[in-house]
């Protein structure tokens, strides 16, 4: 009987901590192999590297909890990028209304995903995929094919490169702030009961009378408006933005960053602080090839090997 009460506290404990013991280990092995990842800078660096993916992480995590997915993430971030150098230098707007136009579009594009999905009852996957196509291409005819240049505004630019509080990436504490809301969001707040009741049992959720394509609907557009906060930051700091680069396989690492965090595929399971800690481990990863010199080529694999890893463990928590 001992045995089996043991048996089931190591059990519970690990469904409950198992995302910050993981966090932890890989922490103190990465110090081991690299004694330079302890210092500062390399700390700075990952938060600062981490903020834009942690922010898209944020939103993903609503739309898995809800049962959807969303594969045009990464072109809508590019999309914000274009449009916000766009209403900066073409057409002379302060920074505050680019901002507001910037965000209000990338909000509109998550709409879209979420009216088809909802409405159309088509399935998350093929719409999100066909408004990728769709994006990348208009990204890749308002550029050009060609990297656009942005207004070098200190204003601007200070979003991405500052820092704060003494040392804190200016993009990091965003993002922390960001988390913090949908964190309230999520788990104080009706919409968020409603988020994990479709993502949980969708049809149960239609016979409480909640209203399930309003829900799907809101996720997205959350998706979509965190696209454009990570478009806004990742501009400011980089001053361009690439068709060919900007965004690409944003949609991944927003969803490993959201299961490695905890957060289940089949949908009314996930939290927030999950989120953080995943987005953070998937650059201490890429992190720690770095200083052991491993290609990076192979970042693919090793991130393929963490969402794949990351399922299993969830497999056989269900």
């Amino acid at each position: 009987m001992n045995n089996l009460k043991l048996k089931s506290t190591i059990q519970t404990t690990w469904n409950e901590y198992s995302v910050t013991l993981v966090f932890a280990a890989l922490i103190l092995i990465s110090g081991l192999l690299t004694p330079s990842f302890f210092s500062t800078n390399n700390f700075m660096a990952i938060f600062r590297n981490s903020a834009a993916i942690g922010v898209i992480g944020l939103g993903m995590t609503f739309v898995i909890i809800a049962g959807g997915i969303d594969l045009s993430v990464g072109a809508n971030f590019a999309a914000c990028g274009v449009i916000m150098i766009l209403m900066q230098g073409s057409l002379g707007l302060p920074l505050p209304l680019a901002i507001l136009v910037t965000c209000i579009s990338g909000a509109t594009i998550g709409f879209i995903n979420g009216f088809i999905i909802s409405k159309a009852k088509l399935p998350p996957f093929i719409v999100t995929l066909a408004m990728q196509v769709l994006l990348r291409s208009i990204v890749m005819y308002l550029t050009k094919g060609a990297t656009m240049r942005g207004v070098r505004d200190p204003a601007f630019t200070s979003i991405g490169n500052g820092s704060v509080f003494g040392g804190l990436p200016t993009p990091f504490f965003i993002f922390l702030v960001i988390a913090l809301i949908m964190h309230i969001i999520l788990s104080k707040t009706k919409l968020g009961t409603y988020v994990y009741a479709v993502g949980g049992n969708e049809i149960a959720a239609r016979y409480t009378g909640i209203k399930v394509d309003a829900v799907k609907i809101a996720t997205y557009v959350l998706i979509g408006l965190m696209a454009a906060f990570a478009s806004i930051m990742e501009v400011s700091r980089m001053a361009s933005v690439s068709p060919t680069v900007s965004g690409v396989q944003y949609e991944l690492e927003a969803v490993i960053s959201a299961i490695v965090g905890g957060t289940s595929f089949s949908g009314g399971k996930g939290k927030i602080l999950g989120t953080i800690l995943g987005a953070i481990m998937l650059f201490i990863i890429s992190n720690m090839l770095i200083h052991l010199n491993i290609s990076t080529y192979l970042s693919g694999a090793v991130k393929g090997t963490v969402i794949l890893v990351a399922v299993l463990l969830q497999k056989r928590q269900d």
